[in-house]
């Protein structure tokens, strides 16, 4: 009953309007992350040599230009932060706005507000990584009082509208005064923490606050302990502990090494545990919450394939500990189930840190470290012994341990959650399947629709490598298996065995449906004797292939080519044509059914019923087979007019010399029905499901 509790209180969390849309506006920066940590890692690549080289080759051209897309990404990493916050939260509202971007106008200019863009020398410092938390607060309370002051101010909205301006331009005219009086709050709100707090802005008074904090903790062991503490916890909130803290490192910690420096300079032992490198090199490695461990552990022992995929991306960004990728991607941010670990093991990391190097069992730090320097080659150099690496690799390895069960969770949550969204997904499909008949699926803004297109990229990426087939056995009268239907399977790698008519309505909307079926008949043509071997020598063995493929050029030389590899005369091969669409009876359509026929193949016309449609298909005798509408078969026991229309095909089908096949045949009132009007073959439940051959 806790573990429900604790698991519903997490999905709480994780459904509140705050929380998605700060995940939402971290998801859609991630290909500006990756551009700017690659910018940074190119500039600052801890090789000597590397680093001679592109500060002088053609003026520090390559070095100008990483500092540039540098600046341009991490550098006003905030800004993009609120805009897509905004941006995400109008959407998860629901609002029309979102296009428009009144809400998100209004999130920027709370931004640069609070962020002191009044003030001289306002730059980079105050739009990265260091204002994260001021975007967050804008993107999210900016946006909610835009939509608050657009509701009371709806009313009044037609007064503002010029008379023959178009739609966007009066839309962006209405939305003015939301944006003024939300800007105006913000703009006095900073103004009364200037005047109470006598700082220069609202940013400013955070960096004080945590400072203070500091100058209250005697120096040791726990004050370096609460540092790691704070800085986990600002991050998790969406913070950049280590940029916020920056002026705390600064004057508490960075002075250590300056300190074992000098004391091996004038030849005593060095003192100082408590020093930049300690955090940097032994502590943070991979960035903020030691994020390599959760890195490694993803890698060896998630099975989610989106998460593993993630942590491909960010591998190389993380062994130079930039790690925004991973915090942002996974995400940490405002992630429950990732709050102990993501806390814990950088803790754990310092313990055991301090515990070594105050006992001697590795040399104190004092060499200097560039903080991007990977794990290993950190350690080594910093304390210039071998003794600093087996420590970082100890601690990476005591951080997997700790990860490892929260990746567990992780996964265990992402499968009942893709579950849930699968499951929802195929509702709607089955409940509207009638109308995908004449439009696509995927062409829509719907949440249903960008599952589909997911599900539709997987499809035509692994189509041959996840095909599976069925086969589902038919019978006579007498009990005796007379043939097998080949029945098309895909199996996806979360979602398991996909519903078969969604598998052909993606392939069909995606464009490769004529790859699917043609990938179903090489395979069906392959093990044949796998076929024979399980249900009996000679049986008429079926495949489907739909109405719309089976008579296209292109299928024609597919057939063509299979009949000189296999040869289908006498090995009893049956197409049976479904209906995405009516067959159009021209002549090219009777050209190519022909020729299929004189390859030696039968023709069977699925779903079959007493609609004009199927009896136009009749007229030219082309056909050899005729399978009943299921729906008829099911429908025996509650409508009598059924039996009428059975009985009525059946009749017209014996005076043509065609075969009936009745599919979903599950009751021996059922069979016992269609043979006293002289149908004897049948295939349904009541003799065996769809089987794999394997």
């Amino acid at each position: 009953m806790k573990k429900k509790g604790f698991g519903g209180f997490i999905r709480k969390i994780e459904q509140a309007t705050a929380v998605r849309a700060i995940r939402g506006g971290l998801v859609s920066m991630i290909p500006v992350l990756i551009i700017g940590a690659f910018a940074l890692i190119f500039k600052t690549f801890p090789v000597t040599g590397y680093q001679d080289f592109i500060a002088t080759f053609a003026n520090g051209f390559f070095l100008h230009l990483f500092d540039l897309v540098y600046s341009a990404t991490f550098g006003v990493l905030s800004v993009y932060m609120t805009f897509f916050i905004s941006r995400a939260f109008m959407k998860i509202k629901g609002d029309p706005d979102v296009v428009s971007g009144g809400a998100v106008a209004a999130s920027l200019l709370a931004f640069f507000i609070v962020s002191g863009a009044y003030l001289p020398g306002f730059g980079t410092e105050n739009m990265g990584p260091k204002s994260m938390f001021m975007a967050i607060i804008t993107g999210l309370g900016a946006s909610s009082l835009y939509l608050l002051f657009s509701k009371l101010f709806n009313r009044r909205r037609k007064y503002l509208f010029s008379s023959g301006a178009d739609h966007e331009f009066n839309r962006m005219v209405s939305s003015f005064a939301p944006i003024l009086v939300t800007a105006v709050l913000f703009a006095i709100f900073n103004e009364l923490v200037i005047r109470v707090f006598n700082v220069d802005s609202f940013r400013n008074l955070l960096v004080d606050l945590f400072n203070a904090l500091f100058s209250h903790i005697k120096t040791g062991f726990f004050k370096g302990m609460f540092f790691v503490f704070l800085s986990s916890v600002l991050w998790f909130f969406g913070i950049h502990g280590s940029d916020t803290l920056e002026s705390v490192m600064q004057t508490y910690f960075a002075p250590g090494l300056a300190a074992n420096q000098a004391a091996v300079a004038a030849g005593t032992a060095p003192t100082e545990i408590l020093t930049k490198q300690l955090f940097d090199c032994f502590v943070l490695m991979g960035g903020c919450g030691s994020t390599i461990c959760l890195l490694i552990a993803i890698l060896i022992f998630s099975k989610n394939r989106a998460r593993r995929g993630l942590g491909y991306t960010a591998a190389f960004p993380m062994i130079f500990n930039i790690n925004e990728l991973m915090v942002f991607g996974l995400p940490i941010i405002f992630n429950p189930v990732m709050l102990i670990p993501f806390l814990l093991v950088p803790l754990v990391n310092y313990t055991s840190s301090y515990i070594a190097l105050s006992s001697g069992l590795v040399p104190m730090i004092t060499h200097e470290v560039e903080w991007t320097t990977p794990i290993i080659l950190g350690g080594l150099r910093a304390t210039g012994s071998p003794a600093g690496a087996i420590l970082q690799f100890v601690n990476v390895l005591i951080g997997i341990m700790i990860y490892f069960p929260f990746v567990r969770l992780l996964d265990k949550q992402q499968s009942q959650r893709d579950k849930e969204v699968y499951d929802s997904f195929i509702s709607y499909f089955k409940a509207n399947e009638s109308e995908f008949y004449n439009k696509k699926l995927i062409e829509s803004n719907s949440t249903n629709a960008d599952f589909a297109k997911g599900l539709c990229a997987d499809l035509r990426h692994n189509m041959a490598k996840n095909l599976k087939i069925a086969y589902q056995p038919q019978y006579n009268y007498e009990g005796e298996c007379v043939g097998v239907e080949a029945l098309l399977r895909w199996e996806h790698p979360i979602h398991g065995i996909l519903y078969p008519p969604v598998v052909v309505k993606l392939a069909d909307d995606g464009g490769f449906l004529p790859d699917f079926e043609e990938s179903v008949v090489k395979k069906v043509l392959s093990e044949r004797e796998k076929i024979f071997a399980r249900f009996g020598d000679g049986i008429k063995i079926s495949f489907n292939i739909t109405g719309t493929t089976v008579v296209t050029p292109r299928f024609m030389q597919f057939m063509r080519q299979l009949n000189e590899k296999y040869g289908f005369a006498g090995k009893n091969l049956c197409i049976e044509i479904t209906e995405q669409a009516a067959l159009s009876f021209n002549d090219d359509t009777k050209q190519a059914l022909n020729e299929l026929r004189g390859m030696g193949l039968m023709l069977a016309i699925d779903d079959f019923s007493m609609g004009q449609t199927s009896l136009h298909y009749l007229k030219d005798n082309i056909f050899n087979i005729v399978k009943l509408d299921g729906s008829l078969i099911r429908g025996l026991a509650d409508n009598s007019n059924y039996k009428n229309i059975i009985s009525s095909i059946i009749t017209l089908s014996d005076s043509l010399d065609l075969l009936v096949l009745a599919e979903y045949v599950e009751t021996e009132e059922q069979k016992n029905f269609l043979h006293e009007n002289g149908c004897n073959c049948y295939q349904g439940y009541l003799y065996s499901p769809a089987v794999f051959l394997d």
